[in-house]
């Protein structure tokens, strides 16, 4: 299975998400009372679709039932931009009574059908924890690439797939930075990485 970077990013961010929501100082299992909260502040998190969407996205977690596990493998592969509308995916998930409620007022946002199927990716791979990403040099060495000219190519390749990854990690790393910023000044601690 390929994961697009888009994907990859937000998924170790929805993983630290659920992780900081999951445990209180006291080492105690509070998960379901600190979603219950979030979920109660769903119009205010409305405002970070764009900026945080992992930050939304929990909202949902626990919520989704993937009935076509091949069409959810599928969009992952594909980057924010690219993504299918959500009533093209809406066969393939069925949302728990709770989370349909929730999700009628996230399609109400501009941008809530583009949150539906992050928040859809993202509790997909939360619960599939084979879901690592591929490597590319890895299938290329399984290729048994034997031409010497075709390595320089792949090095070349590796190469740009690098600078790549480096503009979209830095790209990410603002986001989440502007994200944490914006919450601290909504009056929320910062939460630690």
């Amino acid at each position: 299975m390929k994961i697009s970077p888009f994907f990859l990013h937000l998924r170790s961010a929805y993983q630290a998400e659920i992780d900081d929501l999951t445990f209180d100082s006291e080492g105690r299992d509070i998960l379901r009372q600190r979603l219950a909260e979030r979920r109660k502040e769903l119009n205010f998190l409305l405002q970070m679709i764009e900026l945080s969407p992992e930050m939304v996205s929990v909202v949902l977690h626990e919520g989704f039932r993937f009935k076509l596990p091949a069409v959810m493998d599928d969009l992952l592969s594909f980057e924010s931009e690219e993504f299918p509308a959500w009533d093209h995916l809406t066969h393939a998930i069925q949302l728990a009574p709770w989370a349909q409620d929730l999700s009628t007022r996230i399609l109400q946002e501009p941008k809530g059908e583009w949150l539906m199927t992050v928040a859809a990716g993202l509790e997909y791979m939360y619960g599939k924890p084979e879901a690592a990403p591929t490597n590319p040099s890895a299938d290329a060495d399984e290729a048994g690439d034997s031409d010497d000219e075709d390595k320089d190519d792949n090095e070349e390749g590796d190469d740009a797939f690098s600078e790549f990854d480096a503009a979209e990690e830095k790209e990410a790393r603002a986001r989440e930075d502007a994200g944490a910023d914006w919450m601290v000044e909504q009056g929320f601690d910062r939460k630690d990485h």
